[in-house]
């Protein structure tokens, strides 16, 4: 059985396919608006996130009224959405697909949370991610892998990083894990040590 989304949240039923803001948070999200229209194709399949599996990421990165979330390839926005239902915080959701983009903006309206939520289509490795407190992602082990140097770049210390299903390679352990209806959520932190590495990795 699917569990309910969250009130307010639209669903559509979607095939698998290859896989007035307040001024503090449009400063935020400056930026990351200015990006134009993302032309190519998604690196990884829309599947939406199950709703308790949502709610344990944000439980695991302590997402609280303090903090902006970015969450990288966001479907139809339901963690962004959550994130400002139910835990107060500001969130931005980034896809590559115009059309996840439109029912994310429609189901944050309908949540009533569109103040405080934007949603960009854009590609995740042109994406300033600077702002983010809190970063979630549910993408595949080698766009991982990819985006790991960028994290580390781009985010400060103290920035916690949650992915569903997949982790970020042996030489960053997560530090902690949790299962939940069969599946792995891994959670890990910026850290200073993460900035300095960082500096002996070319830029891509």
């Amino acid at each position: 059985m699917i569990d309910k989304p969250p009130e307010g949240l639209v669903t559509r039923r979607t095939a698998l396919a290859a896989p007035a803001l307040l001024l503090p948070f449009a400063a935020h999200v400056a930026s990351a608006q200015e990006q134009a229209p993302a032309a190519k194709a998604p690196d990884v399949p829309y599947v939406p996130t199950e709703m308790p599996i949502v709610r344990k990421m944000l439980e695991m990165g302590k997402v609280n009224r303090n903090d902006t979330l970015y969450d990288l390839g966001c479907g139809d926005g339901r963690i962004v959405i959550t994130a400002a239902k139910e835990r107060g915080a500001r969130g931005v959701g980034i896809d590559i697909d115009p059309q996840r983009i439109d029912e994310a903006n429609e189901n944050a309206k309908q949540a009533g949370v569109g103040h405080r939520v934007k949603f960009i289509v854009g590609d995740l490795f042109a994406a300033n991610l600077a702002p983010a407190t809190v970063v979630t992602l549910y993408l595949l082990p080698a766009i991982n892998m990819k985006l790991r140097p960028r994290l580390w770049r781009q985010l400060r210390p103290g920035t916690r990083v949650v992915s569903h299903a997949f982790d970020m390679g042996e030489s960053w352990p997560p530090e902690d894990m949790q299962n939940l209806r069969g599946t792995t959520i891994y959670r890990w932190t910026i850290r200073p040590e993460h900035k300095s590495a960082v500096t002996r990795i070319p830029r891509t």
